[in-house]
């Protein structure tokens, strides 16, 4: 018995017959804008749900990507969410470095950054700080989303520290911790109780962090 003969274009049998020609090269490596959008979209997902309760399956169906494209770029969801937090990470550096660096003073530097707080809390789908919720989530401190958390707020109590210091703050180590723990509550204030109420504490307990430095 003679195997059928298949349709392609060199295959005078079929001429006129419409033929579909798979490209062998993978999706993945014919769509470089895969990568970008999977992470757009944990970065959505994970901090506006949760990023244990977000599955594989619904990142590559929101994702619009298939199954290989998701494991050729990331191989799991672990690496994923470490690229996830990571990048929270390294957003929110280059946008404080640029704020201190375009800031002619450290006061009106750290002035900016509350205020970038104070505007983005009380927004629609603010959901807390992503590094705490991260750090909720998993709560073995060996964990390396715990270690990214650990370095993003020493990095972030340093910058303050030093802007304090800039300001002849007497203590600007004890400073810049009470102006993370004033932060870290009202984010979580911010998100589970009254907004407006959050911010308002907030800018008063940096008002007073920052009056010691005039001293």
């Amino acid at each position: 018995m003679q195997n059928p003969q298949k349709a392609s274009p060199n295959n005078p049998k079929f001429e006129g017959v419409p033929v579909t020609v798979v490209d062998s090269e993978s999706t993945a490596q014919r769509a470089p804008w895969a990568k970008q959008r999977i992470l757009d979209t944990a970065n959505d997902l994970f901090y506006g749900e949760g990023i244990r309760v977000v599955g594989i399956d619904r990142l590559i169906s929101v994702s619009s990507v298939t199954k290989a494209t998701f494991y050729k770029h990331y191989g799991s969801k672990d690496a994923l969410i470490l690229r996830y937090i990571r990048g929270r990470h390294e957003a929110m550096r280059s946008e404080i470095t640029e704020l201190v660096d375009t800031t002619e003073d450290a006061e009106t530097a750290l002035r900016g950054i509350v205020n970038d707080l104070v505007t983005s809390i009380p927004q629609p789908g603010f959901r807390g700080c992503a590094f705490l919720n991260a750090a909720a989530e998993f709560p073995d401190p060996q964990h390396p989303v715990r270690d990214v958390v650990t370095s993003h707020r020493e990095w972030y109590t340093d910058v303050v520290a030093g802007l304090l210091s800039r300001m002849s703050h007497p203590m600007p180590g004890d400073g810049a911790d009470e102006f993370l723990l004033a932060v870290d509550g009202a984010q979580v204030g911010g998100y589970a109780g009254d907004p407006i109420a959050a911010t308002t504490s907030l800018q008063r307990a940096v008002d007073r962090i920052l009056a010691a430095a005039a001293h």
